[in-house]
């Protein structure tokens, strides 16, 4: 396990004013709003901004997410975890190849991620916590896994690379995807209180953000989103949150049409936001890092 170094000051221009690394990604970087303090919100940065920082994963006291390891002019990915508490940054992966999407499995004692192999097929693994234990492929045959959604009962659902895109579910135990829906986008969520999970894709030339239900495996449309939203967030259980350049709105899942804006980041990102994860009156999102 290797300790990165961590970022420990509040959002400041100096803080942003560090050179560029080469690196073959795209950078981006991770920050984290606390929503709820005496003072406001306050932004602190998590991760450094000379790499590729994404697919931030936010639980508790932690938060999970993709960084860019740059070796010899060679990149790769590992997860990293941050510790809102101490604010230190941890490598916990550390391994030859590359790992995204980070994400808490129902047992919380792992994480799963979606490991680039060796021969460039990308399945998805699980990493114990306690580092100690072996990480381990969940599914030999179920490839190439692009993102993924855990529910609560060891079920899942997965984004199926392809022509087209497929939302795929299934089991741990029953290990065979089922197609549930073509032309997806990218974000998977699984909505508790509802049981169900969302997803958005394309039907008729049109953005839906849709849910899917796994008792009956049924594919509800809720409503329309705008075409450039690929990533979206729950507030609430009945509530989503996306954001448009460095702006996040709020919609209700009711199918109303009324939409607001709920936080204004743009102090703290010049450009675009393109990644979020909400906790407890906090939100990580990425910046992308202007060339």
């Amino acid at each position: 396990m290797k300790l990165l170094k961590p970022l420990l000051s509040f959002f400041s221009l100096s803080a942003l004013a560090a050179g560029c690394a080469h690196a073959n990604m795209p950078k981006s970087q991770i920050l984290l709003a606390d929503l709820n303090t005496p003072y406001g919100v306050q932004v602190t940065i998590v991760s450094d901004k000379t790499s590729y920082n994404n697919q931030p994963y936010l639980i508790n006291d932690d938060l999970y997410f993709t960084h860019e390891v740059i070796t010899n002019n060679q990149s790769q990915t590992d997860i990293a975890h941050y510790n809102l508490t101490t604010r230190e940054i941890t490598n916990l992966t550390n391994t030859p190849v590359s790992e995204y999407s980070p994400t808490l499995m129902p047992n919380k004692t792992s994480l799963s991620a979606i490991v680039v192999e060796a021969d460039s097929k990308q399945k998805l693994w699980q990493y114990p916590l306690d580092t100690q234990s072996a990480p381990s492929r969940i599914f030999d045959w179920i490839e190439p896994v692009g993102y993924h959604a855990w529910g609560i009962k060891n079920d899942l659902v997965m984004f199926i690379l392809g022509q087209p895109h497929t939302l795929q579910y299934t089991s741990v135990d029953a290990a065979k995807g089922e197609i549930a829906a073509s032309d997806i986008s990218r974000t998977l969520i699984y909505n508790h209180n509802a049981a169900m999970f969302l997803f958005s894709y394309t039907k008729n030339d049109k953005h839906i953000l849709a849910s899917f239900n796994p008792q009956n495996k049924q594919v509800s449309d809720l409503l329309r989103i705008p075409t450039q939203v690929q990533d979206f967030i729950l507030k609430d259980d009945k509530t989503i949150a996306y954001a448009i350049k460095n702006r996040v709105y709020q919609r209700k899942l009711d199918g109303s049409n009324e939409i607001s804006q709920w936080l204004d980041l743009s102090t703290y990102c010049e450009t675009n936001i393109t990644r979020m994860s909400y906790n407890n009156d906090k939100l990580a999102f990425v910046c992308d890092v202007t060339q």
